[in-house]
């Protein structure tokens, strides 16, 4: 062990005395870290060629040079120059070839003109909301490195596999919620035209974020559609969920009974606000947030009732709209209400689910509009899969519903710990 950790040293000072010999050795030369010549370009050059030579003495099984190669059958056969986009800019390196052109080169393929890391780049900023121009424009700016629309566009492309696999996962045998909402994107087939995607966001027994799927629909889904939905994400697994979260969608109540005969529906309350207020004066606004407030913080169902019926009584004449709506979602509206304050707390509260819309509104305005259902589905998925880089919103979500899932614990007793199957 002694002799390892000597010897580790040893290679890690040879290591560090090369690298600041060339350090100096660019600095005598004038020449920068990074663009073009650069140290960094020089370097990655100097490396892939040398793994290439490595490569091709393998696969000949002689050094170059070597007599041991005479008369072996095949031979080295010159070199020819390529340009490949790397993470520091396009470097020129020179492939080694043999004469019957079996070497297959691995570390830069036939027809590879990008390493790994470009694509992992490209299929990065897209997701942050970047289009394939802003890609294209940023490419050419900080690493002087010409990629067409069309190729980010077959780069991102690459994720398609991955979603599919990811659509298709098995998913855990119980979730304490579930959040089904829907994002409105504008597809152009043959005209465009607004479609929702829908998300299904929820929350495991560990108060960690697990987003289901998702699944495009053309805006008139009913009872047919959801039970399609719902059946999917059973027979990936969950056998029970004790509470969904939804917005009023048409048919969804029922096809929930069917899958998941125990869970309570709930309507979003938050969305039921909003939708309220696009039925009012935006001036009368604050008002009537404040006269809803008691009816979705009242104690009881009874206690809730009387506080709509003191609201419709002030504001149904002017707005008999609003009445409609909240009597229309009344059955779904108060299930809510029957539970512990810190389940109410989670279910009204807008984090679950709005911080997931806004990075995925942010990358679906970014586009405008989309040619194909696929292509808006992609966006979708590589804004999700770019969520919580750093780790840090996971742990947020385990605090904020440590208090609720205790709660659900003891009103759901036995169903958050499902028997083994």
């Amino acid at each position: 062990m002694e002799d390892a950790a000597v010897t580790r040293k040893e290679h890690d000072g040879s290591d560090r005395e090369l690298v600041a010999k060339l350090v100096d050795q660019a600095r005598a030369e004038g020449l920068e870290l990074v663009g073009e010549n650069g140290l960094l370009g020089r370097l990655t050059k100097l490396v892939l060629e040398s793994a290439l030579e490595g490569e091709i003495t393998d696969h000949l099984g002689y050094d170059k040079h070597d007599p041991a190669g005479r008369g072996a059958g095949n031979s080295r056969n010159g070199t020819r120059t390529k340009t490949v986009i790397t993470d520091v800019g396009p470097v020129e390196i020179t492939v080694p070839r043999d004469r019957d052109a079996s070497f297959e080169p691995k570390i830069v393929r036939k027809r590879q003109r990008r390493l790994s890391g470009v694509d992992e780049m490209v299929i990065s900023l897209a997701a942050k909301g970047l289009t394939t121009g802003e890609i294209s424009a940023h490419l050419a700016e900080v690493y002087g490195a010409e990629v067409s629309r069309q190729t980010i566009s077959t780069i991102t492309d690459k994720v398609i596999d991955g979603m599919a696999e990811w659509q298709n996962r098995p998913l855990d045998p119980v979730y304490p919620v579930v959040f089904i909402d829907a994002i409105h994107v504008k597809i152009r087939d043959g005209q465009v035209a607004n479609r929702p995607i829908y998300v299904a966001l929820a929350v495991t027994v560990d108060g960690e974020r697990d987003i289901l799927g998702l699944w495009a629909g053309d805006g008139g889904e009913g009872a047919k559609f959801w039970l399609h939905v719902l059946t999917e994400i059973k027979n990936r697994g969950v056998g029970d969920v004790l509470m969904v979260v939804c917005d009023g969608l048409k048919g969804l109540p029922q096809a929930i009974e069917q899958v998941w005969p125990l869970a309570v529906v709930q309507t979003c309350v938050v969305h039921l606000l909003r939708a309220s207020f696009r039925y009012a004066g935006r001036q009368h606004w604050d008002a009537i947030a404040k006269a809803l407030r008691p009816v979705y913080t009242a104690q009881t169902e009874a206690a809730a009732l009387e506080r709509f019926v003191e609201f419709a009584d002030v504001w149904g004449g002017k707005y008999p709209a609003i009445v409609k709506l909240w009597q229309d979602a009344w059955a779904e509206f108060v299930p809510f209400l029957n539970f512990d304050t810190e389940i109410r707390w989670v279910i009204c509260s807008t984090n679950a689910i709005e911080s997931v819309n806004a990075r995925i509104r942010r990358a679906v305005k970014a586009r405008g509009h989309f040619p194909n259902e696929q292509a808006a589905l992609k966006c979708v998925y590589m804004a999700i899969m770019s969520l919580d880089p750093t780790g840090k919103g996971r742990k947020r979500w385990v605090t904020r519903w440590k208090a609720a899932l205790n709660a659900f614990a003891i009103t759901f007793e036995g169903r958050l710990s499902p028997n083994p199957r």
